[in-house]
């Protein structure tokens, strides 16, 4: 084959241009860094790097995004649940001094006050929040637990109850005896009222969630097409309704509600002011027999279901859409001061709540590949609506104690400055007439304040069970924080093997591809300038 100086021409060119193109090449590595520009460079090497890309992406969204973010939701609830828990142990040991018979005038005073301010800030420490987001209140995280104000909206809400909510209640006999004072010591009403009209009744009672209940008259029909009624299920199986016999307030006398309820087996006595429901003897072994068949599955048949309406709540009232289920209407108030409700307004809270095998309202977190993580407590597993209510028996108890004590000194006063012989006779009437209230009432507050330390010791048992479980939560967190922290040097180590270069190399590399590139032009410049007619 004859070469011709056109070929040995182009051989060069060829030549010359791949020792170009590979030190374009290496140029393009040392400034990049990186094995290729393009896809087309390396497609094994591009597909790799796509899908480690894609891993160290989202291992450092779960490592330095949702982790930090559900460590912090973590901790504002642990700071929330300590701080519970120190309130109800602080209320618990009130009712250890209290339960002593021992107390003075001022050591009463002094724990009425404390326990109204742990009752104030119970539930204000469940208002906690992270980040604008309240952390108790499950998915309605912009809605706080409790009112921040002075609030009237009309509730229907439905407790979901068993028999455990029942318990017996003692009430001191002693009519208005507590109403006694210096200046109203002679007036008649007070004459039917001797020390031997004082006495005790105990009758059993349900505890709703709230006082100051909406009296039957007032209740939205749209909302209860009947009265506050009782729901539960019979022996066979089947749902049966207890409707109430009667609306009393806890201040009637002579006939209290507690008195009413004792002497009637088959009373179901409503007392909004107090929020209790009273029964008598019959009801309360009927609704006792109640009990769960563990062959149906999908219903408790040992639930009870209490279902009442409220409208006016105070600022430190937990809000029912957190706890149950639940109606809500706004309204106003007309110029004779009934409650007008707006229908437009009407919205339904938590209707399957009321399946019994629901999964309440948990705020799950995305830490990891296919791995979760709850980071939220609700409600009603720590700020239950019974501590409130225990304190306002406890207060209620130790109140009644001292209105009496003052009673007592008011008349030994007014008998110290009288001389007449008729007022003497009835203000030691009264006199023998209070001291009698006060042994009753004293004694009660006592065992309630015995009765109060079980509960509160319940109360922070619960607590307790919710540090625990957020504790195990922060620790299970932690171990995946120190996986993933593994995982993503390791997508990062396999990263960079797969798509850097080694600098060393491809700068040498770079050198000897430089020098042969130059070392091709001068051998060629020198080879190109013979031609045919040199040789001749």
């Amino acid at each position: 084959m004859r070469i011709t100086n056109k070929i040995m021409q182009r051989n060069n060119l060829s030549n010359i241009n791949v020792n170009k193109v590979l030190e374009d090449k290496l140029t393009n590595q040392l400034s990049s860094e990186k094995k290729i520009i393009r896809p087309s460079d390396d497609p094994v090497i591009a597909i790799r790097a796509l899908r480690l890309r894609s891993n160290v992406t989202e291992v450092t969204q779960y490592y330095s995004k949702n982790i930090p973010d559900a460590e912090s939701w973590l901790k504002v609830t642990e700071d929330a649940l300590s701080s519970l828990s120190s309130i109800i142990t602080s209320c618990q040991n009130d009712c250890t001094k209290a339960a002593n018979g021992d107390l003075t005038s001022s050591d009463r005073n002094t724990i009425i006050e404390e326990l109204k301010a742990f009752a104030s800030e119970i539930y204000k420490t469940g208002d906690a929040d992270y980040a604008g987001r309240y952390v108790f209140t499950g998915y309605r995280t912009d809605t706080s637990l409790s009112f921040q104000k002075q609030t009237e909206m009309r509730y229907q809400l439905t407790e979901q109850l068993d028999r455990t909510a029942i318990d017996s209640v003692t009430h001191a006999k002693i009519g208005d005896v507590a109403t006694w004072t210096a200046a109203n010591f002679n007036d008649p009403t007070h004459s039917a009222i001797v020390e031997q009209s004082i006495g005790e009744s105990t009758c059993y009672r349900f505890r709703l969630a709230y006082k100051d209940l909406d009296e039957m008259s007032e209740y939205d029909p749209d909302m209860l097409s009947a009265t506050p009624l009782i729901q539960y299920y019979d022996a066979s199986g089947t749902l049966q309704t207890m409707n109430f016999t009667a609306e009393m307030k806890s201040t009637d006398a002579p006939n209290d509600p507690y008195s009413a309820a004792e002497n009637d087996a088959d009373a179901v006595i409503y007392v909004p002011d107090t929020g209790e429901i009273l029964l008598g003897a019959n009801k309360y072994n009927t609704l006792m027999g109640t009990k769960d068949d563990p062959t149906t599955g999908d219903k408790n048949e040992a639930q009870i279901l209490i279902t009442y309406q409220k409208t006016e709540f105070t600022a430190d009232n937990l809000r029912p859409q957190h706890f149950f289920s639940s109606m809500s209407k706004e309204g106003t108030r007309n110029a004779l001061g009934v409650f007008e409700v707006d229908d437009s307004t009407k919205l339904r809270y938590n209707e399957d709540y009321l399946d019994t095998t629901l999964e309440r309202q948990s705020i799950e977190y995305d830490v990891g590949f296919n791995t979760t993580i709850r980071v939220n407590s609700t409600a009603d597993e720590c700020f239950k609506l019974g501590i409130g209510r225990e304190i306002d028996d406890l207060v209620n108890a130790m109140q009644a104690v001292v209105n009496l004590e003052t009673t007592i000194n008011d008349i030994e006063k007014k008998m110290a400055s009288t001389a007449n012989d008729a007022d003497l006779a009835t203000l030691q009437k009264q006199l023998d007439a209070a001291n009698k209230a006060f042994t009753y009432q004293k004694d009660i507050a006592q065992k309630r304040f015995e009765k109060g330390i079980t509960s509160m010791q319940g109360f922070l048992n619960d607590t307790s069970l919710a540090i625990t479980n957020n504790g195990t939560r922060s620790s299970k967190l932690a171990l995946i924080e120190a996986r993933l922290q593994n995982q993503k040097t390791t997508f990062e180590t396999l990263q960079s093997e797969n798509e850097d270069i080694d600098i060393t190399e491809v700068a040498i590399n770079l050198e000897s591809a430089s020098t042969t590139y130059e070392a091709a032009l001068m051998a060629t410049s020198k080879i190109m300038q013979n031609t045919l007619l040199n040789y001749l």
